[in-house]
């Protein structure tokens, strides 16, 4: 069975650094695509970055520049350096992996099977 559970949210004020951790068991890291998604209130879940197995990162157009998605196969972790943060990236932060997207698009929520339960950023003005 696998297991994501995303650590590292928090609330900080425009301009700050967060890091999230996503750390899985059952799942190996090397064999397949992660993501990051986010969901605000009231709005669908979307992609942020997500990471394939031969490390090739993707990223939405609203994060390229401050996010930075990597991963530590040995400790079966994924991370995401979110830096120069803004009020709009405030939402619930999810980690997601999968072994085969199916054809989707890395940052696509339909491709990915397992999901963690989330983590709160909170950026303020």
């Amino acid at each position: 069975q696998v297991q994501l559970v995303e650590s590292g949210g928090g609330s900080v004020q425009s301009g700050g650094s967060l890091r999230l951790s996503c750390s899985g068991v059952g799942y190996t890291y090397s064999s397949g695509c992660m993501g990051w998604f986010r969901q605000a209130p009231g709005k669908e879940r979307e992609g942020v970055a997500a990471i394939d197995h031969d490390g090739t990162p993707r990223y939405a157009e609203s994060v390229k520049g401050r996010f930075i998605i990597s991963q530590e196969n040995a400790k079966n972790t994924l991370y995401l350096q979110m830096d120069s943060l803004k009020p709009e990236d405030t939402a619930m932060y999810y980690c997601a992996a999968t072994y085969n997207r199916a054809g989707l698009g890395p940052l696509s929520v339909f491709g990915y099977n397992y999901w963690g339960r989330g983590t709160q950023v909170t950026v303020s003005s």
